[in-house]
């Protein structure tokens, strides 16, 4: 009997522990891993009202794409093909184009595991390169030529997105999240972005501290690295921040002793290294637990001189917060020496009262005011043209 007592008393403290976690934690997640409540596809192409996306006067959106389940990083190839991954689905898919409209969609790799980052030679636009969670491999487009691998990568453990692109200097870089939501790595390839030549030699690290910067890209107006950077969890819904950062070589980002504006993490000061007192702090801190993602600058060409030098970024939507953020496409805007002018958005919709239509992830920009937008969640990739006055 009395042992039946105790086993009753652990089973109720460890409920009402689980039952805290939750409700500090996890309230906020249904939004995220739920079944989308309706499908967007079928609401923008048959334009429905009340039609959920909102954008700026001037800008449409419509289906480019669909039936790619868990898409996500976004590439073009010197044909004018997009190529996308499927993380989820382990597998690279082909949009073939044709008079800016999907002609064809086919499968080209299959069984990988966990495909991600996508990146095409700049000196050779048919030439692939893919990132699987524990690899980058290579390939030569439309002839009989096999992948094959370049580099090996760290795999296991929370973050398995590996994303590539070419810098200004031609070298391919690589981003590897950390291995855990905060801990001290054992692995010294973990929450860094790395870079190496065409072949993989010469792999390097170019920073460290970066918790999981998922994506990143070059300013095409003074050629420095900018890297979205999620924050780490469970420390309450609004700390800490995520962040926007300018990617300097060699430089330290502060994780997982400090974040944002170099504020310490008082739950994690065990074992503090000496290069850890003098990180680089975030250049925007960005809305907890928003998830940002891709992001993309704003060329001159077709888009309105307010959004020249601007940055897009797509917050992927959180699971972290009792109440949800994210879920929607932002603006950033800079002026034309970088600096931070403010964030507003630019398309919201996804997150509704009955549950999320859908997520962003990736963005493509191109001259011409059209940009495409990858959704995992609802399998699409969405158009967005400019059509007011430029």
């Amino acid at each position: 009997m009395k042992k039946a007592i105790i086993l009753i008393a652990v089973l109720m403290a460890a409920a009402a522990v689980a039952a805290f976690f939750y409700y500090k934690n996890l309230m906020g997640i249904w939004p995220s891993v739920s079944p989308p409540p309706e499908d967007i596809a079928e609401i923008v192409e048959k334009n429905q009202t009340p039609f959920p996306l909102k954008l700026p006067e001037g800008f449409s959106i419509s289906i480019f794409a669909k039936g790619l389940s868990g898409a996500r990083v976004m590439a073009t190839d010197g044909m004018g093909n997009i190529w996308v991954s499927q993380t989820g689905e382990g597998k690279i898919t082909m949009l073939e184009i044709e008079d800016g409209t999907v002609k064809n969609k086919s499968e080209i790799f299959k069984n990988l595991k966990k495909p991600h980052g996508l990146a095409f030679d700049p000196q050779d636009s048919l030439v692939l390169y893919f990132a699987e969670e524990d690899k980058i491999s290579k390939v030569r487009l439309y002839t009989e030529d096999k992948p094959h691998k370049i580099a090996d990568l760290p795999s296991g453990g929370g973050h398995f997105t590996r994303t590539l692109g070419f810098g200004p200097d031609n070298r391919l870089y690589v981003s590897i999240g950390s291995s855990c939501n905060v801990c001290n790595e054992q692995d010294n390839r973990r929450a860094k972005i790395f870079s190496m030549n065409k072949d993989g030699g010469d792999f390097k690290e170019f920073a460290r501290g970066l918790r999981n910067a998922v994506f990143f890209t070059w300013s095409y107006v003074d050629g420095k690295m900018w890297a979205t950077e999620m924050g780490r969890d469970l420390l309450g819904d609004n700390i800490p921040p995520d962040e926007i950062n300018i990617i300097q070589e060699g430089g330290w980002y502060g994780w997982p002793w400090f974040y944002g504006k170099n504020i310490e993490d008082h739950s994690w000061t065990t074992g503090i290294p000496i290069y850890a007192f003098e990180p680089i702090s975030s250049h925007i801190d960005l809305q907890a637990h928003s998830a940002p993602l891709g992001l993309a600058f704003v060329p001159e060409e077709g888009w309105p001189k307010g959004y020249w030098y601007n940055l897009f970024v797509s917050y992927h939507g959180s699971w972290n917060r009792s109440v949800p953020t994210g879920y929607k496409v932002v603006r950033i805007k800079l002026d034309s020496k970088g600096n931070y002018l403010g964030t507003e958005d630019f398309i919201t919709g996804w997150l509704t009262s009955s549950g999320v239509l859908g997520r962003p992830v990736d963005i493509l920009v191109q001259p011409g005011g059209t940009m495409y937008i990858s959704d995992d969640k609802a399998g699409v990739i969405y158009k967005v043209v400019y059509n007011g006055e430029i």
